[in-house]
């Protein structure tokens, strides 16, 4: 038995301050060049990137041919922005530095197999299959040679992390520019062998060929006791989306067989020799501090370590039981501080302590005020969006090793080199001294963006003196981690007679920017976020603020075209002038048969005594535009809200995976109907009253909708991500449609937790 203790103070992570940033909620110019590099920003509702460090502890270029053998290789120097390294704060919290080094991205070896390198990581969006698409596209092979190596920090190139939708517009290009150029060197080899013009040779299957002497050499050939390393052109020409053979076409899971056959290894799956088991003592509500600590009933346990470094407690032992048992053994005195409310006040909370200052982050056009007097019909509301939990399907989990002063932690996490950030700071190593290794994880959904787990084990580890696992019990995962931030959303119009808007102001507390500036055509507007100091740590959840303030904007659009005595359909395109939007309601609108079956408010169907209704609604978002339509019912006794159809249109540009963009689209949806309808913690006193799944509610294959997907294949438009935006548009849809069964306004997320 071993105890590590230290004077130093540590603190747990308090809840942020609300962070602020430059908002520009007007959608870009999105017909750019494919592969132009688009800088981006931290969206201010990326809360947990500027929190300050969890823990601060106590202290008590590789040789690449030597690592993979000869062949072709591909490098990028790193000395600017590129795709997939977009620019940011320049710390190790955020993990956005750009290293000045040179790394590879490509390498194939001398028996013609491809390694693909990238900091992007598999989280269950299938970003495995498109990029290996990418990959096999530009290099002329087939997707099944291809091996792809991701978020390894010391194997891949730096990546500020895997969010916002960034993989397929900005790594997708980026990967096929390196086989491009890996492309092109083979073919320049070939050109050399047989003293050719290299413009008359082609790459297909893996191969260069002569048509003219029929020559053939395959890339295996080529590299073969080569060591040939190319720096990647800026301008390496990409194949058009009209000539694609691989991407475009359906390409399943590429580890699917390993995922069904329960070879693959998640991080909690992580085993090492020797290794011992972790777990955490936790204060009783936020915000507490530790005032003592009597470790020694557990510190007479066989095998057990316990740490103690200010206000981090926490056991290693030799299996999970006595682990366990070991952190019960512990006596702890907590100080605890008052809470500041409770989810029964929250909202006159966040309205109350919003903070100044912020007039730098909003936008405005014309005059609210002129536009306001000059309409006929004037409208006013007010929406609320409660904290809700990601809900993971795999809690956080991390193994850590130390040896000869180096730190190894195998860990879920969407930012492998943000997390090593935060490992070299909180022990104080250089970051050349940290590894991070992310094996393909059970699900993030923006919530695992930070390392506490990592922190955890590896400081348990560092006292054991052995390796350590330590996996978050569910209840943790739901009290501990960052949730979707609450807000409260005030929204205020104009109409004209003939139904155009006249005026528009929008303001949204704590929620955060994303996608916060409207689409339609409003000549006089007034959009403002307001940050503010939340109760509860808050942070990134799927497509952002972006879910907010696309309940409040399209349903208070639904009434503003009922108040217009207006088809909401009508009323939008009337307002609209946005072309690629208008395709995405128009499509989604046709397919679900928008107008042919009528909604009866307060009317119960004779065969089944259900209120029926429809709801319309639409958004933009990181590059994509979304429609979709949902049929509700609504149980006449029960006032039990079940959702029966969906119909999403999807327009990211071209299409790189089909089947990959339906399971995104169909996965938003269904994970949209809970915090649509029924999703929210629960909190009072600084502790979560609703940590388990027997009191969260998500979404069950019972709440599953039949459900439709409409791609609107634009290949004349650079791809965007998927991973976000179609979330946006399902929980207006289902609001718009409970109004039109019910007469009911519900202007509050969730919806309907106990029926309507």
């Amino acid at each position: 038995m071993r105890t590590s203790q230290s004077l130093l103070p540590n603190r747990l992570l308090t809840p942020p301050l609300g962070s602020t940033g430059t908002l520009n909620p007007v959608p870009g110019k999105q017909d750019r060049p494919e592969g132009e590099v688009v800088p981006a920003t931290l969206e201010p509702e990326r809360y947990e990137l500027n929190a300050r460090p969890t823990y601060h502890f106590g202290m008590p270029r590789r040789d690449f041919f030597k690592v993979l053998g000869g062949g072709i290789a591909v490098f990028f120097l790193l000395d600017r922005p590129i795709a997939g390294q977009e620019a940011g704060r320049s710390d190790h919290r955020s993990g956005t530095s750009l290293p000045q080094d040179v790394s590879a991205w490509l390498h194939v070896n001398e028996n013609g197999e491809v390694t693909v390198f990238t900091g992007k990581v598999e989280v269950g969006q299938n970003i495995r299959a498109s990029l290996t698409q990418a990959v096999a596209e530009e290099l002329r092979v087939t997707p099944g040679s291809i091996s792809l190596l991701m978020g390894d920090t010391d194997r891949v190139p730096f990546d500020m992390g895997t969010f916002g939708s960034r993989t397929t517009p900005t790594m997708n290009p980026q990967l096929r520019r390196a086989a491009a150029a890996a492309r092109e060197v083979l073919i320049g080899l070939a050109a050399d062998a047989w003293k050719v013009d290299p413009a008359r040779l082609t790459a297909a299957n893996g191969a260069i060929t002569d048509p003219d002497s029929q020559r053939r050499a395959s890339y295996a050939e080529l590299a073969k006791g080569r060591e040939f390393a190319k720096v990647i052109a800026a301008e390496e020409p990409l194949t058009p989306a009209a000539q694609w053979k691989v991407m475009d076409k359906p390409l399943g899971k590429v580890t699917a067989r390993e995922i069904v056959t329960g070879r693959h290894r998640y991080p909690s799956d992580i085993r090492l020799p020797e290794m011992l088991y972790g777990k955490v003592l936790r204060p009783p509500s936020f915000g507490a501090s530790l005032s003592s600590l009597d470790p020694s009933k557990a510190q007479q346990m066989p095998g057990v370590t316990v740490v103690h470094d200010g206000d981090f407690v926490g056991v290693a032992a030799p299996n999970p039981r006595v682990a366990q048992d070991a952190l019960a053994a512990l006596s702890a005195e907590w100080k605890s501080t008052p809470a500041q409310t409770s989810s029964d006040d929250l909202f006159e909370y966040l309205k109350n302590h919003a903070g100044t200052g912020d007039e730098h982050n909003g936008h405005a056009v014309g005059s609210v005020e002129q536009g306001l007097s000059e309409a006929s019909l004037r409208l006013k509301q007010t929406f609320t969006v409660a904290y809700i939990a990601h809900a993971p399907l795999e809690p956080r989990a991390a193994v850590a090793e130390w040896k000869d002063g180096k730190l190894t932690v195998w860990t879920g996490t969407q930012r492998p080199f943000g997390v090593r950030g935060e490992l070299a700071e909180a022990f104080r190593l250089p970051e050349d001294h940290v590894r991070v290794i992310m094996p393909d994880m059970g699900s993030g959904y923006g919530g695992k963006h930070t390392g506490e787990a990592a922190v955890e084990a590896a400081r348990l580890a560092q006292a054991a003196r052995r390796p350590v696992k330590l996996v978050w019990t569910r209840e943790e995962e739901f009290t501990w981690a960052y949730f979707r931030p609450a807000g409260v959303i005030e929204v205020s119009a104009g109409l004209s007679n003939d139904g155009s808007i006249t005026a528009w102001e929008f303001h949204n507390y704590n929620s955060g920017a994303a996608a916060i500036g409207t689409q339609y055509n409003i000549p006089n507007q007034r959009i403002q976020f307001h940050s503010v100091d939340s109760p509860l740590r808050q942070g990134s959840y799927r497509s952002l603020a972006a879910t907010a303030n696309h309940f409040a904007r399209e349903s208070f659009m639904d009434e503003l075209a009922h108040l217009a005595k207006m088809d909401p359909l009508e009323f939008r395109l009337k307002n609209l002038a946005d072309d690629r939007f208008r395709a995405a309601l128009e499509a989604a609108a046709e397919k679900f048969g928008w107008g042919q079956m009528k909604s009866h408010p307060g009317r119960s169907t004779t065969e089944d005594r259900t209120l029926r209704g429809h709801g319309i609604a639409g958004g933009f978002d990181k590059g994509g535009y979304v429609a979709t339509c949902a049929e509700v019912a609504v149980d006449s006794t029960t006032r039990q809200v079940r959702v029966v159809r969906v119909v999403t249109a999807f327009d990211c540009g071209a299409v790189v995976n089909p089947d990959g963009l339906r399971n995104q689209i169909e996965g938003g949806n269904t994970m949209g109907i809970g915090g649509a309808l029924f999703e929210a913690i629960q909190f009072a006193n600084g502790r979560i009253l609703n940590p388990h799944f027997a009191q969260y509610r998500v979404p069950r294959f019972s709440d599953a909708p039949a459900m439709e997907v409409v791609l609107i294949d634009r290949k004349d438009v650079p791809s965007a991500g998927a991973g976000e935006t179609p979330i946006v548009g399902i929980a207006p849809a289902i609001g718009n449609a409970i109004f039109a069964a019910t007469g009911k306004r519900i202007r509050a997320l969730p919806m309907a937790p106990k029926g309507v």
